[in-house]
């Protein structure tokens, strides 16, 4: 967990990274934002990669429940990458009051409650799901760089290649029992070249969320490291529209 500028009194931002990273990850867009940030971190990331074998999705959301309580801002926006769009809607819900925003960044968004799984369309969750029995959750290194960090520059591919974290299986199939928040603003900041949540699953995401605001950017799967000034002016933007 790490955090920047906190200042109980403004209205912050908690970024929950996508599968394999770490909170710092978003350190570059957060930075330009000048308000309290919390980078948020799965658990158990500093331990064997067998300690985090049996996490279940409820272990994910406490941790992250646990950091936003500890940090003490009292109203943020929620920006969610990747799988994380799914803590999210349950994040949105026990911080209802809370949360005067949620930006979901190349995010997958479950209809109705879900799994990340489930809320994939077939035969890309066939596919998934057949990975995951039999090859786990750290996909081969070519398959990383391919997808990934398509395109990022070779240091910070190797960077993202060598520290990438397997995770629980159970947080890609366990479901979640909160939809897409209502009454708040929401933002879908739309990847135009991710190569892991493409451009028309990406399309399926904005159709379950149903945002007032929907972004582009010019990017691949991981715009906080090839796109942070990008990004971060997608949030300012978002920023301004919050109460």
């Amino acid at each position: 967990m790490t955090t920047y500028n906190k200042r109980q009194e403004e209205i912050g931002a908690v970024f929950l990274h996508g599968v394999g990273l770490r909170g710092s990850v978003w350190s570059e867009t957060a930075e330009r934002l000048g308000i309290p940030c919390l980078l948020a971190d799965f658990p158990r990331r500093d331990e064997a990669e067998d300690t985090r074998a049996d996490l279940a999705l409820e272990d994910y959301i406490s941790a992250i429940q646990r950091q936003i309580e500890e940090w003490g801002c009292e109203r943020f926006i929620l920006v969610a990458h990747s799988i994380s769009g799914i803590l999210a809607m349950e994040l949105a819900q026990r911080f209802q009051g809370r949360v005067a925003g949620l930006v979901a960044v190349g995010a997958v968004i479950s209809r109705n409650g879900g799994s990340f799984l489930s809320s994939l369309p077939a035969p890309n969750r066939w596919i998934l799901g057949a990975i995951l029995r039999l090859a786990g959750t750290k996909p081969p290194e070519s398959a990383l760089r391919k997808g990934l960090c398509s395109d990022l520059p070779p240091e910070q591919a190797d960077r993202v290649v060598r520290d990438f974290l397997p995770e629980s299986k159970r947080l890609y199939t366990e479901r979640i029992r909160a939809s897409a928040p209502a009454g708040i603003p929401k933002m879908y900041v739309k990847l135009t070249e991710d190569k892991e949540i493409t451009p028309s699953l990406q399309n399926r995401m904005i159709a379950a969320l149903e945002p007032e605001y929907i972004e582009e950017l010019p990017s691949g799967h991981l715009p906080m490291l090839s796109e942070p000034e990008g990004l971060s002016q997608a949030l300012s933007r978002m920023l301004s529209l919050v109460d």
